[in-house]
């Protein structure tokens, strides 16, 4: 049985051998494939995942958002979120969910929040990942700092990238979210002035051994976690989607570089 991930420049995804070490663990024969596609071939490759091979695939940058009208259907977490990082086959339908919310959930627990309600929050972004990170921290009070000149509707306020009223409020927050793609190329969405003074730091971004922002953020003395423990998060329960079977944890973190 056939499985992948579904992006644009994703050379660096550590998704399939994490996943393959699960199947293995799991004794099941099946393959995970890197499947680099750009946008205009979106469509073209979802018509393949149809085929009975194929068990599902993950969806990242820059297919989260594009990806939703083209499914036959999005369960209710995906449909809040508005983006898809999950893709199961059943029969010859698509089926979308968004199982980045159970990674960012994760994330939470490591840096020790159980509830976000009253959390004052500053998340980096307004993509697919941003919007999930928006739904694992329902009832916080959430700003987004946007990169794009438009700006998608958001519950909360959003601010323009250039803008320099975002890093006061970053400063000031109970949690820093980075959900942009900074910091793969060993940089950081802020700087270290921008940290919360008391609050934790969350990067979606995995490096190893970890991004600056958060090498930066536990220098610093700030509860901090980084992608890969989103990654495992979401992977674990992709897994699950798939196959049915418990996510064998250990054999996937040891997978993992970090």
């Amino acid at each position: 049985m056939l499985t992948g991930l579904l992006g644009h420049r994703i050379s660096y995804s550590a998704s399939p051998a994490m996943q393959e070490a699960a199947f293995q663990a799991c004794r099941l024969d099946w393959t995970y494939r890197l499947i680099d596609i750009s946008p205009d071939d979106l469509r073209s490759a979802l018509e393949e995942l149809r085929e009975e091979r194929w068990a599902g695939a993950n969806v990242t940058i820059p297919h989260k958002l594009s990806v939703v009208p083209m499914l036959d259907g999005v369960d209710a977490t995906a449909r809040a979120v508005g983006a898809v990082n999950l893709i199961r086959r059943e029969g010859g339908r698509l089926l979308g969910s968004n199982t980045d919310v159970d990674g960012v959930r994760a994330a939470l627990e490591e840096v020790g929040i159980r509830s976000a309600r009253g959390l004052t929050v500053v998340i980096l972004g307004v993509g697919g990942s941003a919007r999930a990170c928006g739904q694992a921290l329902a009832g916080a009070r959430i700003s987004w700092v946007s990169r794009r000149a438009a700006v998608p509707v958001l519950g909360g306020r959003v601010w323009e990238w250039s803008l320099p009223e975002w890093r006061a409020a970053a400063r000031s927050a109970d949690l820093l979210v980075n959900a942009t793609p900074i910091g793969r190329q060993n940089d950081m969405p802020c700087g270290v002035a921008d940290l919360p003074l008391q609050g934790a730091v969350i990067d979606l971004v995995y490096a190893t051994p970890t991004t600056p922002l958060v090498a930066a953020a536990r220098a610093a003395g700030r509860p901090a976690a980084d992608g890969w423990t989103v990654l495992l998060g979401q992977g674990a329960a992709a897994f699950k989607a798939w196959t049915g079977l418990e996510p064998p944890l250990d054999a996937m973190r040891r997978a993992l570089p970090a």
